[in-house]
């Protein structure tokens, strides 16, 4: 694939991205407030609602980020490969306890969702020029 190729697949990539952590963020705050608490893990010593509240706010950021900060790009792609590992443990809460939410009603279900974050950290990485620029870090 040229690079011209590769550059507009990784921006749109991460156009893609930023909108789905708005668009994330946006639920947290709303529609899908339930569904998020009800992913927080019973270890986190903290409200549940205050837990989906502030990693809202921190979605919000850093899917404007994406779209916008495009000078420091593969910073923030490794900001959000960072969040996506850091709320990995209540993907696993959800199948472990097997926690119905997000329509993710079986085990089975619930078990093919915790393969689709490494693609969500890959893509945000390999997107912004994170994975394999190593001059845009």
């Amino acid at each position: 694939m040229k690079t011209t190729e590769t550059s507009k697949l990784q921006n749109f990539i991460r156009i893609v991205l930023g909108l789905f952590m708005i668009t994330a963020a946006i639920g947290h705050f709303t529609f899908q407030r339930d569904d998020f608490q009800a992913q927080v893990p019973n270890w986190i010593p903290l409200n549940k609602d205050l837990v989906v509240i502030l990693s809202g706010v921190v979605e919000i950021l850093l899917g404007l980020s994406m779209l916008f900060l495009t000078n420091y790009k593969a910073k923030v792609g490794i900001a959000l490969a960072v969040f996506y590992i850091l709320i990995f443990p209540g993907n696993i809460a959800q199948y472990v306890n097997g926690t119905p939410a997000f329509g993710l009603d079986t085990d089975q279900a619930r078990l093919i969702r915790l393969f689709f974050q490494p693609v969500l950290i890959f893509l945000a990485l390999w997107s912004t020029g994170a994975l394999f620029d190593n001059k845009k870090v």
